[in-house]
C-alpha cells in the first residue's frame, strides 16, 4: 500500500470518526433535553398532587425556592 493509499484510508477513518462523534454529541444533547422535560413533568405532577414520592419532595422544594428567589 502506497503513501497516498494510507493517507486516503486515514482520512476516511477520520471522517467516519467525526461523523460518529457528531452523532454522539447530538444524542447526548437530546438525552439532556429529555431529562429536562422529564424533570419538568415530574415537578408538575408533584405540584398538582398527581404523584407523591418522598425522594421528589426536596427537589420540588428547591425548585420552589429558586422560583421565589427569581420572582423577587
Amino acid at each position: 500500500m502506497g503513501f497516498l493509499d494510507r493517507a486516503k484510508s486515514a482520512a476516511e477513518q477520520a471522517g467516519a470518526k467525526a461523523k460518529e462523534t457528531a452523532g454522539d454529541v447530538k444524542s447526548r444533547h437530546e438525552l439532556g433535553e429529555t431529562y429536562d422535560e422529564l424533570g419538568k413533568l415530574a415537578y408538575e405532577l408533584v405540584t398538582s398532587g398527581e404523584i407523591a414520592n418522598e425522594k421528589l419532595a426536596p427537589l420540588v422544594e428547591k425548585v420552589n425556592s429558586l422560583k421565589a428567589a427569581l420572582a423577587d
